[in-house]
């Protein structure tokens, strides 16, 4: 366990009069926010690393009648540097980032951008001389669950904090036990939770373990030491029964029993310069897994009398992701392949037969978010580019910020959170309400 955070929080200070009815509204607002975590299927939350599925599909948006000639800016907020989404639950809008040599847990208000509570601990980070443009994160998209928000740090520290006041509730640090606490290019893999239980994978490359911990009180609960982390982000998958954590680690796609965290199959899986970043997609009774210059693939974990088997799907390298994880639309796999400098595509997601692609040269990374046939990407270069899953000329494009975004949006009761460089915004596809005519003087005076 680490030491104690400095956690800031002026608005909370007050006086010892006001404690007992604080305390209490604090309590309820934890069992609201609780109860907001518990509806992460509903279209108002976006609880963690790509929605609240964690694959990328914003299930409750809408499209406008007419897509606007460019979207309006509800409000917009200076909050710090790195790439981690933010994330909704309920009323609130929690965002991770750096502000100095501080990593700063910001809450605020969904409807104003408005700063609720801030809490900050000094973590100072230098980065690899190969990717200093990316500056130092963090990198990690938190995970909101249960009245708590839980935290990846870019030098691999864990983190929960109460999400209604900003309370540290624990911190572990991971640094002395594999000798380096995140991978060579800071931390990026975004926890999950399941059932109390925070799934999150530690170390560096120096050695690593897939670990499960006490949501609320930080303890290991399990922890698979096969392999280090990579870029990736883990989900849950079940098959044949049983319930697994899929990731790609350094090297490996891995299944890892959810209870148990014992490991019931693996593949071999390396990228170049060792950057496996693809977060793993389920179709149907396989899992695609795709790699910079490795081309895409579907594998089908089964259960068999001595054990478990992997067997290939499909496998195609007309597509192969990097930077970019997929989405399901329909009975289509769609993202952005790093082939061609950047290609849009949607693949068969029974056979991996290339439906359709784009010209190229369209972005060097994209996060990719699949609204019923829609496909938003919103690109490094701060477009957002809405496409039909069935091809043709985008629909829309806007530009949605002033410095490159690398964050993956978020969506908040229609509306979408785009986080730039430093700042975080929510906007509008509907445009500004209509202003009512005001009714011209009465020249009676009444």
């Amino acid at each position: 366990m680490g030491g104690p955070a400095t956690t800031r929080t002026g608005a909370l200070a007050t006086h010892a009069a006001t404690a007992p009815r604080r305390a209490l509204a604090a309590s309820l607002l934890a069992l609201l926010l609780a109860l907001a975590s518990a509806r992460a299927g509903l279209a108002s939350d976006w609880p963690q690393w790509r929605g609240p599925g964690r694959d990328g599909a914003a299930r409750g948006f809408r499209a406008p009648a007419a897509w606007p000639a460019e979207l309006s800016q509800k409000w917009k907020v200076t909050v710090g540097e790195g790439h981690a989404s933010p994330v909704v639950a309920g009323e609130r809008v929690f965002l991770f980032a750096r502000v100095g040599e501080e990593e700063v847990l910001l809450c605020l208000d969904a409807a104003t951008g408005g700063t609720l509570w801030r809490a900050a601990h000094d973590a100072p980070y230098t980065m690899h001389q190969a990717a200093t443009s990316h500056g130092k994160g963090p990198k990690s998209t938190p995970v909101v669950a249960g009245g708590l928000v839980c935290t990846l740090g870019i030098s691999g520290t864990l983190s929960c904090h109460d999400a209604g006041t900003g309370a540290l509730k624990w911190r572990r640090s991971f640094q002395r036990r594999f000798g380096k606490g995140a991978p060579l290019y800071g931390a990026a893999m975004s926890p999950l939770v399941d059932d109390g239980v925070l799934v999150a994978h530690v170390g560096g490359h120096g050695g690593g373990a897939l670990g499960a911990f006490s949501v609320a009180t930080g303890e290991t609960v399990w922890s698979w030491e096969g392999d280090g982390p990579g870029y990736a982000s883990p989900i849950l998958a079940t098959f044949d029964g049983v319930t697994q954590v899929v990731t790609q680690t350094r090297k490996q796609i891995v299944g890892i029993d959810r209870a148990s965290g014992a490991l019931l199959w693996s593949v071999p899986f390396t990228t170049p310069w060792e950057q496996n970043i693809v977060t793993p997609i389920r179709v149907g009774d396989t899992i695609v897994v795709s790699g910079l210059e490795q081309g895409t693939r579907a594998l089908r974990p089964a259960r068999a009398e001595e054990g478990w088997t992997v067997g290939t799907t499909w496998t195609t390298d007309a597509v192969s992701l990097y930077m970019n994880s997929p989405v399901v639309a329909g009975e289509r796999l769609c993202g952005l392949s790093h082939l061609r400098k950047g290609q849009f595509f949607c693949v068969e997601a029974s056979s991996g037969r290339v439906v359709w692609t784009s010209e190229g040269r369209e972005a060097d990374h994209a996060s990719t978010v699949v609204a019923g046939d829609l496909l938003l990407h919103l690109t490094d270069a701060a477009e957002l580019i809405v496409m039909r899953a069935d091809g043709g000329a985008p629909v829309a494009r806007y530009t949605v910020a002033d410095s490159p975004v690398w964050a993956h949006p978020a969506f908040v009761d229609g509306d979408i959170l785009v986080k730039d460089a430093t700042t975080l915004a929510r906007l509008s596809f509907r445009g500004p309400p209509p202003v009512a005519p005001r009714k011209p003087p009465d020249p009676r005076g009444r």
